[in-house]
């Protein structure tokens, strides 16, 4: 255990002091205890928190700084193509064909996926076949596949993925394009959002805003399914439950989602970084200041 960790059980004790105070007297002590966990990592970080059984229950820290997005853009990926399955332009069970050739935003020029830099390598033997929008949109969330993202991202527009997030509320999150568009790239055209708008669009998810009911409870099982669990549940007990979605290139890493307690309250918690020095001891303080907010609703 670092010692970055054993600092928990005293900021705990602190907690516990503060549990007779005023409320915002507690958030003003998370606020502290959180931009101490965040000073001890070499980079930089944003989080965004909020109690979804009490409004004025919230912290944003550098709330509106802008992150390379990475693969949480896959989220209002998703939320598009839900949305357009209720308009009528696709029916999720619809098979379309998996290709791996692509279009540079920049130029128009083609570019392919490779298996190495993916997360999922099972997709490319499909390759060539049909799958149904929907075997494409789970893995693209729970694995994080690369090529089925792309392929979605072709068909839901990424133009009409950020209109429904400003529709959302999200009012600075920005999907460009696909994954690996190395010419968009150096050019600076890169997805890209904030620790305030990926709260609000997994708000939205939780309170069923995001699409209709149905659809919601859908989104939020895919996002239970999360095979990549080093962040916000690392820490937690197994009790616990969390829709979430990372996103990691190097240098960054992400984590957005909903933690559901087993008495029934839920928050949502947004951890972006980037500029890590270290990946992996960069990855554990992220998940120690999950374990801290997990530790704050405790207090309630």
């Amino acid at each position: 255990m670092t010692d970055f960790l054993k600092c928990t059980g005293i900021f705990l004790l602190i907690f516990g002091l503060g549990a007779c105070q005023p409320h915002r007297s507690k958030q003003a002590l998370l606020g502290t205890h959180i931009r101490t966990q965040i000073d001890a990592i070499d980079g930089e970080v944003a989080v965004a928190f909020q109690n979804l059984s009490d409004p004025d229950d919230r912290l944003l820290i550098h709330g509106d700084e802008t992150f390379h997005a990475a693969s949480t853009m896959k989220v209002p990926v998703m939320i598009e193509l839900f949305k357009q399955q209720r308009e009528g332009l696709i029916d999720l069970n619809d098979s379309i064909l998996l290709v791996n050739e692509f279009k540079s935003i920049v130029d128009g020029s083609p570019y392919q996926m490779s298996i190495d830099d993916d997360s999922d390598d099972v997709m490319y033997s499909n390759i060539g076949q049909k799958m149904t929008f929907y075997d494409l949109l789970y893995p693209m969330i729970t694995v994080s596949s690369n090529l089925a993202t792309n392929v979605l991202i072709e068909w839901a527009d990424a133009k009409k993925v950020t209109a429904t997030m400003r529709d959302l509320g999200a009012q600075n999150i920005e999907v460009l394009r696909g994954v690996e568009d190395i010419k968009a790239y150096e050019l600076g055209l890169s997805n890209t959002t904030t620790a305030r708008d990926l709260m609000v669009i997994m708000q939205a998810i939780a309170e069923h805003k995001a699409g209709s009911p149905d659809d919601c409870k859908e989104m939020l099982r895919i996002l239970k399914d999360q095979r990549f669990n080093e962040i916000i549940p690392f820490y937690l007990p197994d009790s616990v439950e969390v829709a979430h979605k990372t996103g990691s290139i190097t240098g960054v890493h992400h984590d957005a989602g909903i933690v559901y307690l087993p008495d029934g309250r839920s928050y949502v918690l947004v951890l972006l970084s980037k500029n890590l020095e270290n990946f992996e001891e960069g990855t554990e303080q992220l998940a120690g200041i999950s374990k801290t907010i997990y530790e704050y609703m405790l207090q309630e």
